[in-house]
């Protein structure tokens, strides 16, 4: 049994082929609007021989859920799981007891983005929650199904790691994490926050950074960290970490840094994800705005008049749009690797998330015919008259995942569009120079310049243990 896939993502089909034969008989096509997807990070399907059935996921009702279907007929039966929550990845399918047990998230109260382990029977009900603590949990199940590896935090909570058995009993505890000695080294957690998205009304969450000698009456310059998916988000997993990235050394530099997951990120409804299918130059900016405005709204010392943003790859893309399509929020941006036109990057990126190329011919009076395609609006060199702020673009020139030229569409625009601006070309650097230590003291000196307004420590060196 295997599943194919169109080009452009918008249908999956499940097929069966005859080992002996080569013959392919196809069972179920599944056919959407915008893209398919069989979970989160997971392919949630399986085909069961014995009583001639097969598992499918479906969004099919804004949320990801699993579908009982007939193998012969190729009919859906019945929905083995429902309601306003999502089925993330099944861990395991006991044809015997005919139950499932998988990952789920936005069922429980609280972070829509912790994940929980449930156990549901194929044939429909209702799912059994087997790890019941709210946190994010990291889950391993054994190859038998007889017990559960389980390590469990938030991002100010240290993880708790225990031994279940499969019915979810906790049967031994493996290690608690203590923070006292990061405590004691002056750490400080990041605060989780809720906010409103653009539209006013859905939830968005985040994690905001604050300095560890934070005076309420000093007012900050704001850093907005983003990577804009469509594949994931910003903030990442929920569950606990000393450090994410750099973001609380930034803060140490006098900053307040904002990162949220925006619309069009997973692990939410299928139209959240579907936010900006199309508009792949929208980059979940208008959230991220609308959220660091709400917050700003209870948070008097977060100064709305000093933002600054950054991000590498996608987000390296995202940030370089922000500064370009709303030069009146952003002041300052740092730009790493960014795919700034996805007509250059891998076709089954683009085309999964902004549709085929198509292109039309439109007359324009007096001189003649022009070509538009529907990859115009994402393209940042096609913006660069836009430039206010200041801006500093950084590649790598072996970087092998996002071609250089992707950065220098954007500098020649630049240079054609008379603009300032500055460039950082890294001969020796692939795609991943982004927490390489020159090129951080690079990103925090051009904040604390431009953004903060002071001259960066000029003589500045990390410890020899850094990479």
């Amino acid at each position: 049994a295997f599943v194919s896939s169109s080009r452009d993502h918008k249908i999956a089909q499940l097929r069966l082929a005859d080992i002996d034969t080569g013959a392919v008989r196809d069972v179920y096509k599944e056919v959407t609007e915008t893209y398919y997807e069989s979970g989160f990070d997971a392919e949630n399907w399986q085909v069961l021989h014995a009583t001639n059935e097969f598992i499918w996921f479906s969004e099919r009702s804004n949320w990801g859920h699993l579908y009982l279907g007939d193998l012969t007929t190729g009919e859906i039966k019945a929905p083995i799981t429902t309601g306003n929550w999502a089925v993330l990845q099944m861990l395991r399918v006991d044809e015997d007891t005919r139950t499932i047990t998988f990952i789920g998230s936005n069922r429980e109260a609280g972070d829509p983005y912790f994940q929980y382990l449930y156990r549901v029977s194929i044939d429909g009900g209702e799912p059994e929650l087997l790890t019941p603590e709210p946190a994010h949990h990291d889950l391993s199940l054994a190859p038998s199904g007889r017990f559960v590896f389980d390590s469990y935090s938030t991002p100010t909570t240290p993880p708790r790691s225990v031994l279940r058995r499969a019915n979810g009993e906790v049967i031994l505890t493996l290690a608690n994490t203590s923070l006292d000695r990061l405590l004691a080294a002056g750490w400080v957690a990041p605060q989780p926050f809720v906010t409103k998205a653009r539209d006013g009304l859905t939830s968005i969450h985040g994690l905001l950074y604050k300095p560890s000698n934070f005076d309420e009456s000093v007012s900050y310059p704001v850093l907005n960290y983003l990577y804009p998916g469509p594949q994931t988000g910003s903030v990442g997993s929920r569950a606990f970490s000393a450090a994410r990235r750099d973001k609380q050394a930034v803060a140490e530099l006098g900053f307040v840094v904002v990162e949220l997951d925006a619309m069009g990120t997973p692990g939410r409804s299928k139209s959240f994800h579907d936010a900006y299918y199309g508009d792949m130059g929208d980059n979940g900016l208008p959230d991220q705005i609308a959220g660091i405005r709400e917050l700003a709204a209870s948070r008097p010392w977060m100064d709305l008049d000093r933002v600054g943003i950054w991000g590498h790859s996608g987000g390296g893309f995202a940030s370089t749009a922000g500064i370009l399509r709303y030069p009146k929020f952003y002041k300052v941006a740092v730009s790493g690797a960014g795919n700034h036109d996805n007509r250059n990057y891998e076709d089954d990126w683009g085309e999964k998330w902004q549709g085929l190329l198509e292109t039309t011919l439109v007359e324009e009076t007096g001189s003649g015919a022009k070509q538009v395609t529907n990859y115009d609006g994402q393209a940042n060199q096609l913006l660069a008259d836009r430039l206010e702020g200041k801006l500093l673009l950084a590649h790598g020139l072996r970087d092998d995942n996002v071609h250089p030229s992707n950065t220098l569409l954007v500098v020649q625009a630049l240079i054609e569009a008379e603009k300032d601006f500055d460039l950082l070309l890294l001969p020796d650097a692939g795609h991943g120079f982004g927490n390489s230590r020159y090129f951080m003291k690079k990103r925090w000196d051009y904040f604390v310049r431009h953004l903060a307004q002071r001259e960066p420590v000029a003589d500045f060196r990390f410890a020899a243990n850094i990479p």
